[in-house]
């Protein structure tokens, strides 16, 4: 496990309470990407300008992350997006305030607007549907404080770097060997693809590992630590 800090002790924190998540977010950035400094958050007035084109007021744990991290692309848009505030909107039944698109347009995230005067409000999922009819908000984290740290770690496994690999339909041994070597975090289990357990994230040797059901995404602290995992499986890598 990195020693450079308690990941599992600062995540789990982070997942407990707004000022969690943004302490979390600083370190994890400080330790496994190039940090945070000022430039890399939106202006307040930036945040003001939307409010006011929007006729509403943004949550205060949307305003506060956005203003910490949310022009950094690596940590927010190596797959799906995160909207800047000038592309925040209200979706077309009213229901909800969007700030996040799946690469593709399959899904959006977005925050009910009956809940947009709660600091931490809940986030929800919808997917984009041949028949618009079956479209649903559907949850997926209780707050959005939570939403931002596993939407920082997930992208940051989709880099494309030396630091990243994708471990394609892992084999029974793999899997066992994740279970046993590394260490299972304390993260929200989001739901994955096929008939798997779900999402679920693991410490290694200085790797950070998610299972989403269909394989692995891995980041590793270095690119050693990252071959060093992979020598370990013997399923199919491929390039992100």
């Amino acid at each position: 496990m990195t020693t450079t800090f308690d990941f599992a002790g600062a995540l789990a924190q982070g997942l407990g309470s707004r000022n969690g998540a943004w302490e979390f977010l600083r370190a994890y950035a400080a330790h496994w990407a190039d940090g945070l400094d000022e430039n890399d958050g939106w202006r307040e007035a930036d945040l003001d300008a939307a409010e006011n084109r929007l006729g509403l007021r943004l949550p205060t744990a949307l305003r506060e992350a956005y203003r910490l991290f949310a022009r950094r692309e690596d940590l927010t848009g190596n797959h799906d997006r995160l909207l800047a505030p000038d592309e925040l909107h209200v979706d077309a039944a009213r229901e909800a305030l969007v700030f996040r698109h799946e690469n593709q347009g399959a899904a959006s995230w977005g925050i009910l607007l009956e809940t947009l005067h709660e600091e931490d409000p809940a986030v929800l999922v919808r997917a984009d549907l041949a028949d618009r009819s079956a479209e649903r908000w559907e949850p997926w984290t209780e707050r959005f404080s939570a939403c931002c740290v596993e939407l920082v770690l997930s992208e940051s496994l989709l880099a494309d770097s030396a630091l990243c690999g994708f471990l394609y339909e892992p084999a029974e041994e793999d899997l066992r060997m994740l279970e046993e070597t590394c260490l299972r975090l304390p993260s929200p289990d989001r739901p994955g693809e096929g008939s798997g357990p779900g999402m679920r994230w693991f410490l290694g040797q200085d790797v950070l590992v998610r299972d989403d059901g269909a394989g692995l995404l891995v980041r590793g602290l270095t690119p050693e630590a990252l071959v060093r995992f992979r020598d370990l499986t013997r399923g199919e890598w491929l390039e992100l």
